[in-house]
């Protein structure tokens, strides 16, 4: 995905990135891979809900910011391109996904790139669980709660999108240019990317 977004973006030394949804998490490798793996540090500022002051520190150059992904303290585009990576089913309802899609393409100069993994994958990346997320969302909602997954139940903690999701969020943008982009895992789409540009 890292590599997706590069090349598809263009982006070149001199132009500034906003990472929107890092986390202090740091159990995975995978965490927090922009500021981990762009090599112009001073060009990236990270913003998340939780601490994650400690990426000034490890990354030399990266900004933190404390804020809400869906009301960003930044003026409209005041960053050359915008990420952000397995952010958006973890903002809440399809209104907030929509605002969090829209704040993020407010501050953007030339482009946005968001991942998500792609809800009609057969296995749901969060709980591990085959295919039970295609059960229609309350139903689901309910199994997660009467099988210890009560975080996963509620839509504010994990709201699953598919391509078609995707597409409404965007018409619902205007007139920006789009493409959606898929991951293969398995010979199957495992996850979105959502490439917007201005």
């Amino acid at each position: 995905m890292f590599q997706r977004f590069l090349r598809t973006m263009s982006i070149d030394r001199h132009q500034t990135l906003l990472d929107v949804g890092v986390t202090c998490d740091r159990s995975y490798e995978s965490s927090n891979y922009l500021e981990a793996w762009y090599p112009y540090k001073d060009m990236i500022t990270a913003v998340g809900l939780t601490d994650a002051s400690f990426l000034e520190d490890l990354y030399p150059g990266v900004t933190f910011v404390s804020a809400n992904g869906c009301h960003l303290p930044f003026a409209e585009s005041e960053f050359d391109f915008v990420h952000s990576s397995a952010v958006l089913e973890h903002v809440g309802s399809e209104e907030n996904q929509k605002r969090f899609v829209a704040e993020l393409y407010r501050v953007a100069r030339h482009g946005v790139c968001i991942s998500t993994p792609n809800r009609w994958f057969p296995v749901e990346f969060h709980t591990v669980l085959p295919l039970v997320h295609w059960l229609p969302k309350r139903y689901f909602r309910w199994l997660m709660r009467n099988s210890g997954r009560e975080f996963f139940s509620r839509e504010e903690n994990l709201n699953l999108l598919s391509r078609a999701d995707l597409h409404r969020i965007v018409l619902e943008l205007g007139p920006a240019k789009a493409k959606i982009d898929s991951i293969k895992l398995w010979g199957l789409t495992s996850n979105l990317l959502l490439f917007l540009w201005k």
